[in-house]
Order: structure tokens, then C-alpha cells, then sequence
């Protein structure tokens, strides 16, 4: 991770652990926001007005919170309105790094070769990890947002007219998909993290029975042949599903031991 600005230790998948030993993942520290205008979004800053060509993704195909950027830049309309690199799919020693593996890039935009070069590009001094996705600013040199919930939310309604596709976050369905993504990311998004991360039994057990009551409780709603967590209309919540749902026989399933079921045995999830 980076301490002051300065690389100072090997890249190690768990961040840091509380009192029971159970994975505490880092708290996004870029928060500024797109809007139309210009003007300050929830969090941050003003300054970041939607323009076509001004912001760049940094993602990693294997990483669901990047994932999340990806489909929304994609389902609005914006792959033409906002560049893209893509970070290599194994970490080095140094965390995520540019190069030549297939479907990955080199950073022809800024010339670094590992993702926390952007992170000290932005913020000299910078302490702590360097995550995807990260949302940058060509025009200033910064990074606006390091946080997917917040770059989805964005996409969505952030550049105005220069995007199209669904509403992912409609106003009348706000505090359901709330309410569910509330739910939803402890038990099972970053529940199977919990898991595969814990470093008691006490910590993995808890994790472990959270992810599957979660699935449970899912499969239980679109039980009555609805087709999206909301019902008929897809929002950034079936998104933000999808993402963990795709990679858990893959990879949760064996690799982070969240083993009871695979998500074959549910058919309605699947």
C-alpha cells in the first residue's frame, strides 16, 4: 500500500480486520462527482461538468466493483464519451499494473505502469491502498471518484444529455433500491469478501451464513416470476447483483470457500 505518497510493502488481500478478525475493506477516499453543471453532487467538490471525451475509466475485468462502471458506462451510453483502460487481471507484488496481457492496456494516458502511480499523480501524499474503478479527470489531471456505487450513480443521471439508456435509479423505485442495496452489499457483495478474507473461524462462519441467508432471501423474491429485483424494470441494483451473482461458481464458491451451495441450485437467481 502506499503510506505518504511512498510504495512501502508487498499488495496483501486483506486491508485490514476487526476485533473478531473479520475483513474490513477501505473506505473510498475520492468522492467528487460529473454533474451537468458543474455543480457539487452529494459528496466532494463542483468543478466536474459533464463533457464528452473529458473523463477516463480505469477498471479490471476481474474486479465486480469495477464491473459495475463498466455495465453502466455501456447500458447509458457513454463508451464513445468516456476512454477506458483496463488493468492486467493478476496482482503484482505492487497491486494492479498495466501491461500486455490480453484484453489489458498500457496507460497511454498517463504513463504509469501500476495503478497506485494515478493514485500519487493525483494525490502526492496519498496513504492507502489503490483500488479500481477509478473515474479521472483529463482535464484537471485528478481523480474524481474512486467509488463504484457513487460512478454508477453518475453515469447514470451525472452527464445529462450526453447519455441515454435506462434509468438505473428512478425516482419512485429510490427508496426500494436503497433499502435493497443496503441489504444486499454487507450479506453477500462484500459478504463472500468477508469470507474468503476472514482470518478467525468465528469471522468466516458469520460471513459465511450471512452470504447464503442473502441468497436465500433473494431467491425467495423473484420466486413469483418477476424479472428484476424490483420487478419489471431493471435498476443499478440488479447491476450491482449481477456482478457478485456471475463470479460466485467461478470463483466465491471454491476460491473463498462460500461452499454450502452453488448458485446452480438456486434456478431463479441463475
Amino acid at each position: 500500500m502506499l503510506v505518504d505518497g511512498k510504495w512501502t510493502e508487498d499488495w496483501q488481500p486483506v486491508q485490514a480486520k476487526d476485533e473478531k478478525g473479520g475483513f474490513v475493506r477501505q473506505i473510498s477516499s475520492f468522492r467528487n462527482w460529473v454533474t451537468p453543471d458543474g455543480a457539487p453532487g452529494p459528496t466532494g467538490e463542483g468543478g466536474y461538468r459533464a463533457e464528452a471525451g473529458r473523463y477516463h475509466l480505469y477498471v479490471a475485468y476481474i474486479c465486480p466493483w469495477a464491473s459495475r462502471t463498466l455495465i453502466a458506462r455501456s447500458l447509458k451510453g457513454l463508451t464513445d464519451k468516456i476512454s477506458l483502460s483496463v488493468v492486467e487481471p493478476a496482482l503484482s507484488t505492487q497491486g494492479w499494473r498495466f501491461g500486455d496481457f490480453p484484453g489489458s492496456d498500457r496507460d497511454t494516458l498517463n504513463g504509469a505502469t501500476y495503478m497506485h502511480e494515478i493514485y500519487t499523480r493525483a494525490e502526492p501524499h496519498f496513504t492507502g491502498r489503490a483500488t479500481v474503478p477509478v473515474l479521472w479527470d483529463k482535464k484537471t489531471g485528478t481523480i474524481v471518484s474512486n467509488e463504484s456505487a457513487d460512478i454508477v450513480r453518475m453515469l447514470n443521471d451525472g452527464f445529462g444529455d450526453l447519455a441515454s439508456g435506462p434509468d438505473l435509479y428512478p425516482a419512485d423505485l429510490r427508496a426500494e433500491i436503497d433499502t435493497l442495496n443496503d441489504r444486499i452489499y454487507p450479506a453477500l457483495n462484500n459478504g463472500v469478501y468477508r469470507a474468503g478474507f476472514a482470518t478467525t473461524q468465528v469471522a468466516y462462519e458469520e460471513a459465511f451464513h450471512e452470504v447464503f441467508a442473502m441468497l436465500d432471501e433473494l431467491e425467495r423474491r423473484l420466486s413469483d416470476g418477476r424479472d428484476y429485483l424490483s420487478g419489471p424494470r431493471f435498476t443499478e441494483a440488479d447491476i450491482r447483483l449481477f456482478v457478485t451473482l456471475v463470479r460466485f461458481d467461478a470463483a466465491y464458491h471454491g476460491l473463498f470457500k462460500c461452499n454450502l451451495r452453488t448458485l446452480a441450485s438456486y434456478p431463479h437467481l441463475s
